[in-house]
């Protein structure tokens, strides 16, 4: 199996055996088909380090829909949208108004510009400035959970904060997610923000180095679990090769430009319950 495989199956049992279940307390979300409370079995603070110069950290137990996480990723960081035409898939469709819009969340945050000392950048652009300018800095943040704007936004950001970090010639991350619904999209943040690790890397000269993924509620919904423990006993295949297109600007990558050599999933073909 893939490392990925191995550290997400452990994630897995690790929340199963020593979670907490929040039957007890009112629930903001629902089950999309009855509208019934969507409760979960929970852990506080989860972390996992993933080194992507050894592993891309991509499940082999299940197929992964990695260019359609790729695509959100570039509606988020590329486009800087927040409006669901601009996207193929359809998995924003439920949070957005008649427009399309899904608020001043996500995409809206990153296009923001604001001042500084070397001139006017959105939060993107500045993180490409500083990495070719100001490697050393350990200011390199981007934030999405800007609160006098939460009234306007139609979820409020899930995976809210990078920061990036240059050590030697390696780019670093660290992922902050205030929640994460560990087994419908665990693995989905996970490859997105790797493959962000590569893009951001490349165009600025320098390598993949270790995307640390912080979790504060780490959770698995109660009509999940038997669903998770099914998952436990698939047999998973040695990770795959990941490769990007050469290309020295940010805004110019496709989701076309990410490749997988040798990839083997094990189908899956449990359907994974929506909550909302």
């Amino acid at each position: 199996m893939s490392k990925a495989d191995d550290l997400f199956k452990e994630n897995v049992r690790y929340i199963l055996s020593h979670g907490v279940w929040d039957t007890e307390q009112a629930v903001r979300p629902r089950w999309e088909d009855t509208g019934e409370p969507a409760h979960t079995i929970k852990v506080f603070g989860m972390v996992n380090r993933y080194d992507l110069s050894e592993e891309f950290p991509l499940l082999t137990i299940r197929k992964p829909y990695l260019k359609s996480a790729v695509e959100e990723l570039l509606w988020i960081w590329q486009k800087k949208s927040n409006n669901i035409h601009d996207l193929s898939t359809h998995i924003w469709d439920q949070w957005a108004d008649a427009s399309g819009s899904i608020g001043k969340a996500y995409g809206y945050q990153l296009g923001v510009k604001h001042k500084y000392a070397e001139g006017e950048f959105d939060q993107v652009d500045r993180v490409l400035y500083d990495l070719k300018h100001n490697p050393a800095s350990r200011r390199i943040i981007t934030n999405l959970y800007v609160h006098q704007d939460l009234h306007e936004m139609a979820l409020y950001p899930c995976a809210y904060a990078v920061t990036f970090n240059v050590t030697g010639n390696r780019l670093n991350a660290v992922l902050n997610q205030r929640s994460n619904d560990f087994l419908m999209a665990n693995h989905w943040n996970v490859s997105q923000y790797a493959v962000l690790v590569h893009m951001m890397a490349q165009v600025s000269g320098l390598v993949p180095g270790t995307l640390l993924h912080v979790i504060a509620d780490a959770h698995i919904y109660d009509r999940h679990v038997p669903i998770a423990e099914k998952l436990l006993d698939v047999q998973g295949h040695p990770a795959p090769a990941f490769h990007l297109e050469p290309c020295d600007d940010f805004y110019a990558f496709t989701k076309q430009s990410v490749h997988l050599e040798n990839y083997q999933y094990t189908p899956f073909t449990e359907k994974i319950p929506v909550a909302v």
